[in-house]
């Protein structure tokens, strides 16, 4: 049986047959009804959560952390405007900030914590996680069966759905609608919940039922809200159950006005609300993958390079104050709300779509860079509360979420920490690719194979593989594009010929058995990062990781600064004495960035102007000030 290595909810699980239905590819570790193949041709699988362990990482104490808070939220809080909306009582204190009762987007964050939770039960096997996820699915079923509404199920009344069909302002109810439907069917494939998937598998009936009668007009009006991944779960449902009506309604979000310009080879982004196009290519990217669709593929190729290519900053995220702005102008665009966090996870979702179809490693080379440099340093270490944006101004300082904030990149941080093991590896008919250097064990259950992976990277240059059960097969080991000073790999000691090159994958095929080792080493190197419009902005890089210089902590107090509304400090005044001008034009970076002897991973200044200046891990950095983007004199 083969796993689909794919973007969808967090982690590409197996496919369990029945004996009276087909063989179906598809992401569900428990879906015991699944009836489509997959039309597209995928040249990778991924492995299921369960069966990828962490070993310990600052990928594990991220994990750890993220279940603490999963596990803290009270339940009867996260229940009460559910209850309210489905008039049952209630006497818990509400929720604030974007689940407050006069919210409009109330009810988004039940979602991410069904999946968050999902996520951390096949992550750690912990039953704790499962527990309490069964709970929150029994209260809302209690929810949907009271609101005797055809099977709609939120925390606010269907009059905002008609607001959004009518074109009247209203906070992107699909959106809302999208993210508890995303969390009922990751409850069923990571807990083999059923009532959850009957429950989704409703919500679907009736969404499809409440638009198949409008006009092409109506729905393309309804279209200009945003409606987070209607269309992603929508392929997702049909693909378990093999109805109609969810691919059916998956289409009836195909959204014209961003679509038609992509199929044309259009870059019309600017100005577009980011975070509102990445969850519409994901679906269209799963429905290539369902229906074989060629313009779907396009879509989604289209989509990925151009922003990858044109609108993406060194560390792998996008968007100014959330939208993209005109092609290659990063230069004019390094501000307090640059890199919305929810952008990044959801890119990431998108590559491992594109990497399923290629086995290209420019895809787990872009991944480990938006991993590394966005996503793991987007959460405090010492409290587990995550950022909105990671910003760009010179002399600012990430901020983390207050308690009762709720902001939807909270809700994303629940399901990203809880999900790293997803891409570390993938695998073919015949062998296991190694996407990812973080310390764990894979177990290829159909072919009996056990293999660890043992490293420091990147404080170290380089992996370590133990075959603790092995097998005739190839080993394919991605050669990172950033490698350019060439890589070494010895098997029992013993070095081979290695004659991959960066950004590609080097293939060890053999026949493996137990206590055979394969040392890997990546010599990295420095180098310059610049803007795509201005060539003496730039940011600086060592291996895959971004580099920030370390500006102190003026006008800030102590601990992380915790916002409510993810804008409360984007005016916040920066010292004036913020260093981000280096005169070193023509000079090579070895001459003037030295490594710090002891402290991997961190350089100084030397011989410049003024005082030295550490420049650390970006990702390592919470607390202080910080320059990424420099004035190259």
């Amino acid at each position: 049986m083969r796993r689909i290595f794919l973007g969808w909810i967090g982690c590409l699980l197996s496919i369990l047959l029945l004996k009276d239905v087909a063989s179906a590819q598809y992401p569900g570790q428990y879906a015991e009804r699944q009836t489509q193949k997959e039309a597209a041709q995928l040249k990778v699988y991924g492995f299921d959560l369960q069966d990828v362990q962490l070993l310990d990482s600052r990928f594990k104490e991220n994990m750890i952390r993220d279940g603490r808070v999963l596990l803290d939220l009270n339940s009867q809080r996260l229940l009460h405007s559910w209850r309210v909306n489905a008039g049952i009582a209630s006497y818990a204190r509400p929720l604030g900030g974007w689940e407050s009762l006069d919210c409009e987007l109330r009810g988004h964050i039940m979602g991410h914590v069904l999946s968050g939770l999902s996520l951390m039960y096949a992550s750690t096997g912990d039953k704790a996680y499962k527990m309490k996820a069964d709970t929150l699915i029994d209260a809302l079923a209690e929810c949907q069966e009271a609101l005797h509404q055809g099977g709609y199920l939120s925390a606010f009344s269907q009059h905002e759905i008609d607001r959004v069909i009518a074109g009247e302002p209203v906070w992107a109810p699909w959106y809302t609608i999208h993210k508890i439907m995303a969390g009922l069917t990751d409850a069923y494939l990571y807990t083999g919940n059923k009532k959850a998937l009957a429950m989704a598998e409703k919500m679907s009936v009736w969404a499809e039922g409440r638009l198949d009668t409008l006009s092409s007009q109506q729905l393309a009006t309804m279209e200009k809200n945003e409606f987070g991944g209607m269309i992603e779960v929508a392929y997702n449902l049909f693909a378990i159950t093999g109805n109609p009506a969810d691919k059916r309604l998956a289409e009836l979000f195909y959204d014209h006005a961003v679509f038609d310009p992509m199929l044309a080879g259009q870059d019309k982004l600017a100005g577009l609300h980011a975070n509102t196009q990445i969850p519409k290519i994901i679906g269209e990217a799963r429905g290539y993958e369902l229906t074989g669709d060629p313009k779907a593929r396009t879509i989604a190729d289209f989509f990925w390079h151009t922003v990858i290519d044109h609108h993406t900053y060194v560390t792998g995220g996008n968007s100014d104050d959330e939208h993209f702005f005109a092609a290659d102008q990063l230069s004019k665009h390094l501000t307090p709300v640059t890199t919305e966090t929810c952008n990044t996870y959801n890119m990431l979702k998108l590559t491992r779509h594109l990497f399923a179809w290629s086995a290209d490693a420019r895809y787990m080379d872009y991944y480990e860079r938006a991993l590394y440099n966005h996503i793991l340093g987007s959460q405090d270490p010492g409290t587990g509360k995550v950022c909105y944006f990671m910003p760009f101004k010179a002399g600012f300082f990430k901020y983390y979420n207050q308690d009762d904030a709720f902001w939807c990149c909270v809700g994303t941080g629940f399901e990203s920490h809880a999900k790293y093991a997803e891409s570390i590896y993938g695998h073919d008919d015949k062998g296991i690719y190694v996407n990812l250097y973080i310390p764990s064990v894979v177990r290829w259950k159909e072919k009996g194979i056990v293999i660890r992976q043992e490293t420091n990277y990147p404080q170290e240059e380089g992996t370590h593989l133990l075959i603790e059960r092995g097998s005739a097969m190839p080993l394919y080991i991605r050669c990172p594009g950033w490698a350019v000073r060439g890589i070494s790999i010895r098997v029992n000691g013993k070095a081979m010929k290695v004659t991959a090159k960066p950004g590609s994958y080097i293939v060890l095929d053999r026949a493996w058995k137990a206590g055979d080792k394969v040392d890997v080493t990546f010599p990295m190197s420095l180098r310059t990062v610049a803007t795509n419009d201005d060539p003496d902005v730039a940011a600086f890089v060592y291996g895959p990781i971004v580099l920030a210089g370390e500006m102190g902590s003026e006008g800030l107090k102590e601990g992380a600064p915790l916002a409510h509304n993810p804008q409360d400090f984007a005016k916040s005044p920066v010292p004036a004495d913020i260093r981000d001008t280096l005169a070193v034009k023509g000079r090579k970076l070895e001459d003037w960035l030295k490594p710090v002897t002891g402290r991997p991973l961190e350089f100084t200044t030397s011989g410049l102007a003024g005082a030295p200046m550490t420049l650390a891990p970006y990702y390592m950095i919470s607390r202080g000030r910080y320059v990424i983007y420099w004035n190259i004199d």
